[in-house]
């Protein structure tokens, strides 16, 4: 793996790759990876970067008030605007291309804000580790001319952490929070519905104190992914209906899920994904990787 990077040249290399864009846009998630984006941004490239986060049912109210408070903490300015995907019948069909068609949207919103206040760049999140993923916004990033700074500067995802507690933000642990369709199987069309049981389910195993949770939706059943130490925890959990257990079984039911089961390995990021990596030969990549 050779020898970890020192923080402090990995910003400066950072700082340096932003600020030859002038100006930008950021697509902003809140997630680690788009927070040390937009901390560079506003440190590069003071009274010239705009942070703008799409909203949908996809997006956990959670997260876009998260997204909301780190962007006032860096001093950026925010535009939280409607994304639409669920008006996109191609997002709405789940086909494994759907994020390209959520990104796709998104991106369409940072070139008007960009335009509108001629901003020169359009910035992402994407980090080094994302391109052996199968990830679809990637080419939708290519096409849109979205330029990646944290690929640009060879940084994955441990990297990014590294940097992020260097600068101080406040999420540089945070577990990946993807949008809420990811816990829909492909082929399974993305409702409002789908993605309001999901998100509540999860809000009660948050509030069980489990910290990376993810719900998968599974018609009937919700399948339930927890940090692999707490599985067990978990487990003796969902098999007793009542006492602490019973907000998460009133959740589930409230969902509209008449079974649980849990995922006994625990999460697994993409697991969904699972079938499309293996047949995985060129993954798609943002302009300017190797």
């Amino acid at each position: 793996m050779g020898t970890p990077r020192d923080p402090a040249a990995l910003i400066a290399a950072l700082v340096r790759d932003v600020a030859a864009c002038e100006s930008a846009v950021v697509a902003f998630s809140g997630g680690v990876d788009s927070t040390v984006v937009l901390a560079i941004a506003a440190r590069a490239l003071p009274g010239r970067v705009v942070a703008v986060t799409g909203l949908s049912a996809s997006v956990a109210a959670a997260e876009a008030a998260e997204a909301a408070r780190l962007a006032r903490r860096m001093g950026a300015p925010l535009l939280a605007l409607p994304s639409g995907e669920l008006d996109d019948p191609a997002y709405v069909a789940n086909a494994p291309d759907r994020c390209f068609h959520c990104k796709t949207g998104l991106y369409a919103l940072c070139r008007r804000v960009a335009d509108e206040r001629g901003l020169r760049c359009i910035l992402n999140g994407a980090n080094r580790d994302d391109l052996g993923d199968w990830r679809p916004g990637l080419r939708a990033a290519d096409q849109a001319g979205v330029r990646a700074p944290l690929v640009a500067c060879g940084l994955g995802k441990a990297e990014v952490r590294a940097v992020a507690r260097a600068l101080g933000l406040p999420n540089w642990d945070k577990p990946a929070q993807p949008c809420l369709a990811s816990r829909l199987p492909y082929g399974t069309p993305v409702t409002a519905g789908r993605l309001a049981a999901v998100e509540a389910v999860e809000q009660a195993l948050r509030a069980l104190g489990f910290r990376d949770v993810r719900a998968r939706h599974h018609g009937d059943e919700v399948r339930l992914e927890v940090e692999p130490a707490r599985v067990s925890e978990l487990l003796a959990i969902a098999s007793e209906p009542a006492g602490a257990a019973a907000p998460l079984h009133a959740a589930v039911r409230a969902a509209g899920f008449t079974r649980l089961a849990v995922e006994r390995d625990g999460l697994r990021s993409g697991r969904l994904n699972d079938a499309i990596r293996s047949s995985m030969h060129d993954p798609p990549r943002p302009p300017g990787s190797p």
